[in-house]
This record gives C-alpha cells, structure tokens and sequence, in this order.
C-alpha cells in the first residue's frame, strides 16, 4: 500500500481521504482548520500533518483538493508549501477545479524539482465522493496518470487520462459549460 499526503479536507476531500484510508493506504492528512483534521483522524486513523511542508515527508502521493487557484498555490509553493519538501519522483495530483494556467505554472515547477504532477479535477459532487463514484479527468504524462490511477480508483467510478498538463482543467471547464446550459 502507498504512502498518501492529503491536503485539503472539505466536503470532497474528506470522504476521498477516508476512503484511501480504508482501501489500506497509509494517508498523513493536513487541513487548515485543523478540527477538521482530527475529525478525519478519529474516524479514519491516519496521522496529521500542521503544514502541507511537514505533510509530504517522505510520501509516494501528494493528492490535492482545496477551493481555488490561490489556494492551491498557497500549499503547493507558498511559504508552508508542499513542493520543496516531497522526494524526487514523488506524484503529486491535484483534484482542485483551478485554471488551466495555474496547471501549467505547478507542473513547470514540479519539473524544476524533480517531482511528478497531474491535473485531476472531479466532477460528481459530495455524494459522489462519499460514494466513492466520482469522475477523474487527468491531464498529465502517460507514464506518471498510469502511475495513479490504481490510488484514483479507490474513489471513482470513471477515471481517464484526456491528454497532456492542463486537459484534465479543460475538459472540466467544458464539462462545467456544458452543464450551466442545461439549467
């Protein structure tokens, strides 16, 4: 089982985290609030992290899902920031509905330090992640999304790799469209 860093426990985050917990995986968990941490805790068992830095210590997965693009950047390059601190070859995967550009900015500077990223927005709201049937849209290198997608299984019902860095942002922002015009 792999060694899992979540970052990022709100109505979706919460339950994916619980459910890679279950599936066996070892998940240190950093939110921050930090209640909201130890409620996951008690109810899952995993270890809880005050940074993001502290968080990926020595994990094979970063996973990411938080509210918006200054948030993802605050845990990923932002003073506390994730980044600096994970191995070389460590995977980071974002599931944070952000822009395209803010994508494209994380993996030039995943590439900077050696580390590996996908973009991986989601889509099926809070009862398709308490149900573990969410829809993955990665965009990413082949070899690292073949990499993820056994960890991205655990909570998803569909799970495809669209094309490279910021396709999986472009297909959820289609998706978003698509489905404004139905309302």
């Amino acid at each position: 089982m792999a060694k899992i860093a979540f970052l990022g426990l709100g109505v979706m985050g919460y339950p994916m985290a619980g459910h890679l917990a279950t599936a066996g995986h070892k998940i240190t968990v950093y939110n921050r609030t930090l209640s909201k941490a130890k409620k996951w805790n008690s109810e899952f068992k995993g270890s809880i992290a005050e940074t993001p830095y502290k968080a990926v210590k020595d994990v094979d997965f970063v996973m990411s899902c938080v509210g918006n693009d200054n948030d993802l950047l605050d845990i990923t390059i932002g003073e506390h920031g994730a980044f600096p601190n994970m191995k070389k070859g460590a995977l980071f995967i974002d599931h944070t509905t952000v822009s395209a550009q803010v994508t494209e900015k994380l993996h030039k500077k995943s590439q900077e330090l050696g580390i590996r990223f996908i973009d991986a927005p989601i889509s099926g709201g809070q009862a398709g992640a308490e149900n573990g049937v969410l829809s993955i849209m990665c965009g990413g290198d082949e070899v690292d999304y073949k990499l993820a997608e056994p960890i991205l299984e655990v909570y998803s019902k569909i799970c495809r790799r669209i094309g490279d860095t910021g396709a999986g942002q472009k297909t959820k922002m289609c998706n978003q469209i698509a489905i404004a015009g139905l309302v």
